[in-house]
């Protein structure tokens, strides 16, 4: 019941359902491409560790970050059924041709009408942003379109986004070196499995009757006379939407020579943009996109300093 459920996600890229309230004014997300794995020696700084003052070596995963665009802003207001919020306004600047890929572009912008709206009138403002896969030598063109949450008060929000409309951000405008992120990202895919891969079920004695790879009888799972969600059976396996907390930045950086091997990352190739080294796994396999966010549960017990990186593997196997 820890991963629960077990569906195949809507689309490859998260749905943030939740945005964190901050104080601080700015955008509170932001996306970027699953490069690979590496490792690398930082000297651990942790006044409670017992390897204080040392290097160690640390697993990390390096995502790479190009510049995001704003092409509109989202204005939410309580909702009529007194649950909730709802979009009730929406205004939409020029976007790049690439986004034809994705949907019809409206013939006409409204940037504008930002000038008559009355921030008081809505709960929450957010960012609608897409990224720009064309920066990147994966090689696809069709970018991705998702909501930014915002920090601050309603004004301020307002503010925020009336600079931002029509505008790159970068990784290092959102998000600094040493903070807590939570990483959310679709998981590797495994298709259907049956219950002993899914749920490490053991395999039964060889003269069992029936199955062998099985959950065995069902006896108390169907007292409601049926077989209750909970039962280890068969289903698909992978491919979850699912979200690591409090992974910390190890490293923002724009040179690329450092973590990039010769020949490129395998399954990847090289990085053209800003770089994040995240500390530790992340969902995902290579090229996924993977969406940055502000702490839901912020733990006081990692410290926020900037951990010094003694050396970055980038030799190819």
């Amino acid at each position: 019941m820890q991963v629960w459920p077990r569906v195949r996600a809507n689309r490859p890229y998260a749905r943030v359902r939740h945005w964190t309230a901050r104080t601080e004014k700015g955008p509170l997300g932001f996306a970027g491409y699953k490069v690979g794995m590496t490792h690398v020696t930082i000297a651990d700084t942790r006044k409670t560790s017992l390897t204080k003052g040392m290097e160690i070596t640390r697993a990390a995963t390096i995502v790479e970050c190009p510049p995001i665009k704003i092409v509109g802003v989202r204005f939410y207001a309580p909702n009529k059924n007194g649950y909730g919020i709802a979009a009730a306004k929406q205004i939409i600047a020029k976007a790049d041709k690439e986004l034809e890929r994705k949907f019809p572009l409206p013939k006409k912008t409204t940037e504008q009408d930002m000038a008559k709206i009355n921030p008081a009138e809505y709960v929450d403002i957010r960012l609608v942003a897409y990224t720009q896969p064309k920066l990147t030598g994966r090689g696809n063109k069709k970018p991705e379109m998702f909501e930014i949450g915002l920090g601050g008060n309603v004004q301020q929000k307002f503010e925020t986004a009336r600079e931002r409309l029509g505008k790159e951000i970068t990784i290092q405008e959102v998000f600094k070196e040493g903070q807590q992120i939570d990483v959310q990202s679709i998981t590797k895919g495994k298709g259907f499995q049956g219950p002993v891969k899914r749920f490490g079920v053991s395999i039964r004695q060889h003269k069992s009757e029936k199955t062998i790879r099985g959950p065995g009888s069902l006896g108390p799972w169907r007292g409601q006379s049926h077989v209750m969600y909970r039962v280890a059976h068969a289903g698909q396996m992978g491919y979850h939407q699912r979200i690591d907390y409090n992974k910390k930045i190890l490293k923002i950086d724009t040179d690329t020579k450092q973590v990039t091997p010769k020949g490129g990352f395998h399954k990847y190739g090289l990085i053209h943009n800003s770089y994040v080294i995240i500390d530790g796994s992340i969902p995902g396999v290579r090229n996924r996109i993977v969406r940055f966010t502000s702490p839901r549960r912020e733990n006081k017990k990692i410290t926020p300093e900037i951990m010094q990186i003694k050396y970055i593997f980038n030799e190819r196997g």
